[in-house]
């Protein structure tokens, strides 16, 4: 049995200097775009190191220093919201859990990066100019922080 998800995650808008906004299709949920979120996999994982390790393990881009995105175009954007979870992953928390603190970070990567999805999470991806990327996403929150995007990156 898997141990029950950390309720406490972030969200990686990934874009381009264009401010083109990648989104991923997820598997378990048709039609539900969005950025690239995770949770903590140990309390005292940095925000940062979970940020990395879910960028690499849903898409497959590598944020590391002397790789094309070196671990200065990651920025944690100060900001966090409460959410309830959504009823189809509770389960995958600890019983009485049902709020989720999310941390909002930016990710520049070069307009030609690569994508490789991980296939148990994710079936389709797409770039998109950041209005329509927002207006794409599932989630209201993920939608609010791609709006962010244009002031974020000044």
């Amino acid at each position: 049995m898997k141990p029950f998800k950390i309720p406490e995650s972030v969200l990686v808008v990934i874009y381009t200097p264009a401010l083109d906004v990648l989104l991923i299709e997820r598997a378990d949920a048709g039609n539900f775009w969005q950025s690239v979120t995770g949770s903590k996999d140990r309390l005292d994982e940095p925000l940062a190191e979970t940020a990395m390790r879910e960028v690499f393990e849903e898409t497959g881009i590598r944020v590391a220093n002397g790789t094309p995105v070196p671990e200065s175009a990651l920025t944690d954007w100060h900001h966090r919201i409460e959410y309830t979870i959504y009823e189809r992953w509770a389960h995958r928390y600890a019983p009485g859990v049902t709020r989720n603190t999310e941390h909002w970070f930016g990710l520049c990567v070069p307009g030609n990066t690569v994508v490789t999805l991980s296939p148990r999470e994710h079936v389709n991806h797409i770039w998109l100019p950041w209005e329509e990327a927002a207006a794409r996403c599932f989630s209201p929150s993920n939608g609010d922080a791609i709006r962010q995007l244009p002031q974020r990156v000044r």
